[in-house]
Parts: C-alpha cells; structure tokens; sequence
C-alpha cells in the first residue's frame, strides 16, 4: 500500500499486521509521474510482478466552478485521475507478461451524478470511469480486467464532522437510509479483485445504496 504521510502508512500498517494480516508500506506521491515508478519499482523488487492494483488515493479542493483557482483544478486532477493512470501504465506490462491481473479504480458516485462545488473532483472521477473501460478494452485479450468502484456517502472521519442538516439531506435521497461502510467498499473490491470475478470487465460496480441508478 502507498501513500505520502510515511507516519500514518506505518500505523496502518501495524493495524493490518496485529490484525494477522500482511502489509508492505511504500511512499509515493501520485502527483508525481516519477515518484510513481520509483514507488511501483520498490514494490515490484521487494515482491515479483504486481498483479493486482487498486488506484483508492484522492484529493479535493472544493469551490464553485465560477471562482475555482487554476492550481485546485490542477492539483485535483493530477492526483485524482492521472496519478491513477500512470499506476496503471506502470502495472500493465507484469501483468500482460503474466497473462493475468486485476485493476480497480475507486472512483465516486459524483462522478456519475455530478456535485456542486466539485467540478475538479467530479471532472477527476467521471474520467477514472472512462479510463476503467477504455483500459478494459485494451487489457482483456491478455487475461486482465478492469473495473471501477463508485462509493457514494461512506461513514469515515470526514463524513462524521458534518452538520447534522446535512447528513439528514444525504440520507434523504439513500434508498437504504444510512451511509456506507468502509466494509461495504473492501466487499467489492475484494470480489473484484478475485478469480470469480473472471467475466466482469469494464463494470461500474455502484456501491450507494441506491442514492444512483
């Protein structure tokens, strides 16, 4: 697993292990195209071919489109949609050597339906999706699939700061009244990521409850 704060990639780290889990910790920052390979060239000589990716990181920067800075665009995207791309392009080729592998990119179910103030992000996740089924038609003849996950409201530590009118509204266009769970998210995952899941290429796999059809 990679992400830029080293400190709170080790915690998790630690958390996976105490719970008789494994875990590998590499820094890498997804604005960057080179801390991408460095990071997925570590991962490769400490462990072989990597065959399954799942692209989770992501940034925002809110602000309506009318006022929206150059750099928040810029920021958002870059992390967002083609930090994702790049993780992408680096595993292929293993992948495609091995005949086999398995990519899931998170995505949002905002960029399905489209959110005030979140042009970038919106713009970011709607992309990843076009990224997942164009990647899907390239890969397939070599035995690897690609999929996209979209979350809609999950309960975490941003979730949970929010006004109470607020998370009333959220949970008044869920069908199943209440917020995901991050087990919700790693159910699919996990099935996408699994040989049953051998067939299913190019799916937008909407893990919402029922917020969009």
């Amino acid at each position: 697993m990679g992400a830029r704060n080293r400190e709170l990639l080790e915690q998790v780290a630690q958390e996976i292990r105490a719970a008789g889990g494994e875990a590998f910790a590499v820094t890498i920052d997804l604005g960057s195209q080179e801390s991408i390979k460095e990071a997925m060239a570590t991962v490769a000589k400490e462990f072989g071919v990597i065959t399954v990716l799942i692209n989770n990181a992501g940034i925002t920067r809110d602000g309506l489109s009318m006022r929206m800075k150059r750099e928040d665009w810029d920021a958002v995207l870059n992390t967002n949609l083609s930090g994702a791309f790049f993780c992408c392009q680096q595993a292929m080729p293993g992948m495609m050597k091995e005949r086999w592998g398995r990519i899931i990119n998170i995505a949002s179910v905002v960029g399905q339906m489209g959110n005030a103030g979140q042009a970038n992000y919106v713009a970011a996740k709607a992309g990843l999706i076009g990224v997942t089924k164009t990647l899907a038609q390239e890969l397939g003849a070599r035995n690897i699939t690609v999929n996209c996950v979209t979350p809609g409201f999950v309960d975490t530590d941003m979730t949970a700061v929010l006004p109470d009118e607020v998370k009333e509204k959220m949970l008044g266009v869920i069908p199943l009244k209440r917020f995901g769970k991050a087990e919700d998210i790693a159910a699919a995952v996990k099935f996408l990521a699994s040989d049953e899941a051998g067939y299913v290429t190019g799916a937008v796999l909407n893990v919402n409850g029922g917020m969009y059809m």
